[in-house]
């Protein structure tokens, strides 16, 4: 059964930092608010939360998962970055996308696409989603909390505790954050190619 915790959209309890940073260390799958929407997340290393997240949303291993990281130094560790690639990064992150990018050795390779070794990538600006990362001092595999059949994401804490009440062990409830996931960009080719429109603006990229 999942525990549905109220926090600070903008200023979140250390506390109940601490208890979700214990509940993914555990092994436990917990709903987050990000700067988009909610999402999915859990321990990068723990392969049985991950499968269970892939169950939730029914993606196969094709489907990449998204490494939700604190800041770009963090993203160079976990994906090979170009001088180009890098100048992108910097003036999008923090912000609503995630970009496709080529992973490196650091990474299971369970998570990575299974033929292009890829996997998406992101820093998000909402105040909890970034303040769990800190707390947590690792990464957070993660996807965006859309349920199979559903045209939005799960956007209300209510919700999410009604329809995943027995397959999440936390919920992070900071009340209402959008429902338009990030804009999605894969920066492995020569040139930026939009595999999603989102929240995040085209511009930066020269998409729009």
């Amino acid at each position: 059964m999942a525990r549905v915790v109220n926090i600070h959209p903008d200023s979140p309890q250390q506390r109940l930092l601490a208890q979700a940073a214990e509940f993914i260390r555990d092994g436990g799958v917990v709903a987050l608010p990000t700067d988009s929407c909610y999402a999915l997340g859990c321990h990068l290393g723990d392969k049985e939360a991950m499968d269970r997240i892939r169950l939730i949303r029914q993606m196969d291993e094709r489907h990449h998962l998204t490494l939700m990281v604190r800041d770009l130094s963090e993203i160079a560790h976990f994906a090979r970055v170009d001088n180009a690639q890098y100048r992108l990064l910097k003036s999008a992150t923090p912000g609503s996308y995630t970009f496709i990018l080529e992973g490196t050795k650091e990474l299971p390779r369970r998570v990575l696409h299974p033929k292009r070794k890829t996997i998406g990538l992101r820093v998000p600006s909402h105040p909890v989603a970034l303040a769990l990362l800190e707390e947590l001092n690792e990464p957070l595999l993660t996807t965006t909390l859309q349920l199979p059949g559903d045209e939005l994401p799960l956007t209300e804490g209510w919700e999410i505790q009604d329809r995943l009440e027995d397959q999440l062990e936390l919920i992070l409830d900071a009340g209402h954050c959008g429902t338009e996931p990030t804009t999605i960009i894969d920066l492995t080719g020569s040139t930026p190619e939009l595999i999603r429109a989102g929240r995040g603006s085209l511009t930066p990229f020269g998409l729009d």
